[in-house]
């Protein structure tokens, strides 16, 4: 494991990687829905899949699929703090793909540049490295793990 979740829960240092979380598991979200929905200005899978197409991405369709799940199921993984590790992870492969696929050629900065991609593949990657943060399953999912193995310690030991 990259990070002990337990470690450290009542620290104000676990509270950044929450809003970290928290901010980029939105924005995940957001694009997550564009791409699967159509919503908030997005063209929805057949308009996904049309541009997926476009790039030499086939077959397009279950691509874009796979794409908007990736998007929308790892932003709420995220938000939540459950399986965060597998989450970016996942997070961070499709935004190396967009830079490969679409965003490389046209060069470092904003608008059609990278570095918004890798401002999210920093971010993410930071995820890995510190865990979740306060307020998230997998942080409360070692806790109890932690606690469950200090409870069968004091029954082996007899001191209960």
């Amino acid at each position: 494991m990259i990070h002990d979740y337990s470690a450290g829960t009542s620290s104000i240092a676990s509270y950044g990687p929450a809003i970290l979380r928290l901010v980029v598991g939105a924005i995940f979200i957001a694009h997550g829905a564009q791409k699967l929905f159509g919503i908030w200005g997005g063209g929805g899978l057949e308009s996904t899949a049309g541009a997926f197409a476009k790039l030499g991405l086939e077959p397009s369709y279950p691509m874009a699929v796979a794409a908007g799940v990736v998007e929308f199921g790892g932003g709420l993984l995220l938000l939540f703090g459950a399986l965060t590790l597998f989450a970016a992870f996942a997070l961070i492969v499709q935004m190396l793909v967009a830079i490969w696929k679409v965003h490389a050629a046209a060069g470092f900065f904003l608008p059609a540049g990278y570095e918004y991609n890798l401002a999210l593949i920093a971010a993410l990657a930071s995820l890995m490295l510190t865990g979740p943060g306060a307020f998230s399953f997998d942080r409360q999912r070692a806790l109890s793990a932690a606690a469950d193995a200090a409870g069968r310690a004091r029954v082996r030991h007899g001191n209960i």
